[in-house]
């Protein structure tokens, strides 16, 4: 933030007050954060919000399939446990 909002408007604005600089600031980071589109991995020029809240809804999947997952290995150990514990019983 330092390089590409300070670094800039200390060369273009004279500020007189915080509040100023903090209007500057707020305006500057919802365009950077809603409206500028992003050239990084995964972001296909999306804005870096819009990224995000796209990547919310693919790592709650993620955590559901693995949840379930979860689940189903543990009914299966449960399953092999007590078809052991049969088997020790039998012998």
């Amino acid at each position: 933030m330092k390089e590409e909002f300070f670094d800039v408007a200390r060369g273009q604005k004279i500020y007189n007050s915080i509040d100023l600089l903090q209007n500057d600031l707020d305006e500057w980071l919802l365009h950077y954060n809603y409206e500028r589109p992003h050239s990084g991995k995964y972001c296909y020029g999306k804005s870096p919000t819009q990224t995000f809240e796209d990547s919310k809804k693919l790592a709650l999947e993620k955590n559901n399939e693995i949840y379930t997952l979860n689940i189903s290995l543990n009914k299966i150990v449960r399953i092999l446990a007590i078809i052991l514990l049969v088997r020790l019983c039998c012998i």
